[in-house]
């Protein structure tokens, strides 16, 4: 691909996971958009809805493979179900593309290895580069470029360049960031991509953040000599203490010691977060087009943002 593609407006996908929730996925768990790879009578719904974001004005698609990383598998005894969903999620995008008869790129997401919204790997650091290197190795035929999904730390974007590196493929690295502007592990944007890019950085973008993040590290941002963008979510506080794992999620089964993984509406994390439900169209397009002036290029949505959202902020490419 163009090593240069994100010199100018592009725009990305909205947030797959939540999308498949609204069109009546019923989540295992937190297994989410990995279970509707899993199960091949929903396989149709993802192609739909990776259509559905590209008809209104993607030009980038993402790989469903949040939730299919072997650890939140594991979690939810599925494991055995790692490989063959991470080859299928790229199918299924291939397949969206072609259909589109578009020309589409598609980004392979390699999403945190270890807990969403927390800088704490623990210690076996290493294994956490082979779970990065295992699931990127499944997606790297069929793809375009990696999309690093939601990294909390300088650390974790260390292992997981250094995991991809033998792939050789372009990179779009996303970074999360509490609204206080800092991420998780109190690190700075700018230190991040001082200390970790390489020759083969596409850009850098601020990945599931609230607009008011954003705006707090815009500045940081601006100085950056590489191009920049947002994934926003619609969620309504994601608190630092996150925790996928909780009671939330699960029903404990004292019979057996073991955690029953809820299904239906129990699962979705939009439960717990809260949803902004002022960050309508309207208003998303309204944040586009104030953070395009004021530099980004790279323009998308995470968790909440709907394809009518992303058919708003694609109107923005008219007034380049």
């Amino acid at each position: 691909m163009d090593r240069d593609f994100f010199n100018k407006t592009r725009i990305l996908d909205g947030g797959m996971g939540q999308e498949l929730l609204h069109r009546g996925l019923k989540p295992k768990g937190t297994l989410w958009s990995a279970y509707a790879l899993i199960d091949e009578d929903c396989h149709q719904m993802v192609v739909d809805a990776h259509l559905d974001f590209i008809n209104a004005g993607a030009e980038v698609i993402v790989t469903a493979t949040f939730t299919a990383r072997r650890l939140r598998l594991m979690q939810n005894d599925s494991e055995r179900y790692f490989e063959k969903i991470n080859i299928k999620a790229v199918e299924l995008a291939q397949k969206a593309r072609d259909i589109s008869k578009k020309n589409i790129l598609i980004a392979g997401g390699l999403p945190n290895q270890k807990q969403t919204y927390r800088s704490d790997l623990g210690k076996d650091l290493g294994l956490i580069e082979k779970n990065f290197y295992d699931q990127a190795r499944l997606l790297n035929n069929g793809i375009d470029f990696f999309y690093l999904d939601v990294m909390s730390s300088g650390l974790e974007c260390e292992i997981a360049l250094r995991a991809i590196e033998s792939f050789d493929l372009p990179v779009l690295v996303g970074i999360h960031l509490n609204d206080n502007g800092t991420l998780p592990s109190k690190e700075k944007i700018q230190d991040i991509v001082n200390s970790h890019k390489n020759k083969n950085w596409l850009g850098v973008i601020m990945a599931c953040v609230s607009p008011e993040a954003y705006e707090t590290a815009a500045k940081d941002i601006q100085q950056l000599e590489i191009p920049y963008g947002f994934k926003l979510n619609a969620f309504n506080k994601i608190p630092e203490n996150y925790n996928v794992t909780s009671k939330d999620f699960y029903d404990f089964d004292p019979s057996t010691g073991s955690s029953l993984t809820k299904e239906g509406n129990a699962g979705n994390p939009a439960n717990i977060l809260g949803i902004n439900t002022d960050l309508n169209e309207t208003k998303f397009y309204e944040y586009a087009k104030k953070f395009m002036e004021n530099g980004a290029a790279i323009l998308g949505g995470c968790c909440e943002i709907r394809p009518s959202h992303i058919r708003e902020i694609a109107k923005l490419k008219l007034l380049k």
